[in-house]
């Protein structure tokens, strides 16, 4: 829908886990997400984004909830002399590779630095050398910019944290080390995407981190049944980081999320797990009141 010179568009960041990896459903060989124009014919924004994914994908969409909405003036602006303005969903989904056209995609090919799980990625060095540079091309902002790229980074001592993703890709933009703020293919960091696509993953990498540790929204990503294991892993892909094995099963236990289906699944190197389901009626109650899966790291 156009009005006068802005442009509505609808964007859907659709994640899945699939093999201890977070991934999202793209379109475009993995260049872009799933989106569409808002139509007159849309009865509300939220069913014409399922119309789109379903045109574009076939794949089936459950739980979605509004993201952000983008209208920068100096972002996305596709329209000569207006803008674009782009609403956002954000949905959880388990994957079917045999589903429409979906192309997926990890997450960490956009964001390499974001996974922590195997230690420090070897990339932030080369990010910390870039940003140190830009920082000192202007003498008037070198120490502010200093002390922002140090505390998005968790630089000089003060610790990584998972919830900056949006703020780490905004401050790379800022500095010119993407290629959709202009720079060379070469020099890009992480893979890029059409138009504003890879900020608006960003976003939605960052309020799903910060969501899972107060509501159970991660079993909208698991199996009917699983181990306490594939359950813990499943949250480390979408942190980025390892957690406290112990301390992880206490809290699940302590606030009886998930119940034994009676059932065991062998896993590797190991006796055979207890598999576990999660329990309808905690479900529903902890999304009212909340809860909060721990992101304890070793």
């Amino acid at each position: 829908m156009t009005i006068g010179f802005a442009h509505a568009e609808l964007i859907a960041v659709l994640v899945a886990v699939t093999g201890d990896e977070p991934r999202v459903m793209t379109i475009r060989s993995g260049n872009a997400l799933p989106s569409g124009p808002f139509e007159m014919g849309h009865r509300t924004l939220q069913s014409g984004l399922r119309e789109w994914v379903q045109e574009q994908t076939e794949h089936p969409v459950g739980y979605l909830e509004q993201l952000y909405t983008f209208a920068d003036r100096d972002r996305n602006n596709d329209i000569p002399g207006g803008r674009t303005i782009s609403i956002s969903y954000l949905g959880l989904v388990n994957e079917q590779s045999g589903a429409g056209r979906p192309g997926w995609h990890g997450w960490y090919e956009y964001f390499p630095w974001e996974d922590h799980r195997q230690g420090r990625p070897v990339v932030l060095d080369e990010i910390m050398a870039r940003l140190k540079a830009w920082a000192d091309a202007d003498p008037a902002r070198r120490d502010h910019r200093h002390r922002r790229a140090d505390f998005t980074f968790g630089l000089d001592g003060g610790g990584w944290n998972e919830d900056l993703a949006l703020q780490r890709y905004e401050l790379l933009y800022e500095a010119g080390l993407v290629t959709e703020a202009g720079c060379a293919a070469e020099a890009n960091l992480g893979r890029a995407m059409f138009a504003d696509h890879r900020r608006i993953l960003a976003t939605g990498i960052a309020r799903l981190r910060a969501k899972i540790k107060y509501r159970p929204v991660v079993f909208e990503l698991m199996p009917e049944s699983f181990t306490l294991l594939q359950l813990q892993r499943a949250i480390e892909a979408l942190a980025g980081l390892t957690l406290h094995k112990q301390n992880f099963r206490r809290l699940i236990e302590q606030q009886e999320l998930v119940e034994e289906t009676g059932g065991t699944e062998s896993e590797t190197g190991g006796r055979p797990a207890k598999l576990f389901r999660f329990r309808h009626t905690v479900l529903e109650e902890r999304a009212l009141a909340g809860t909060k899966l721990p992101l304890s790291r070793n």
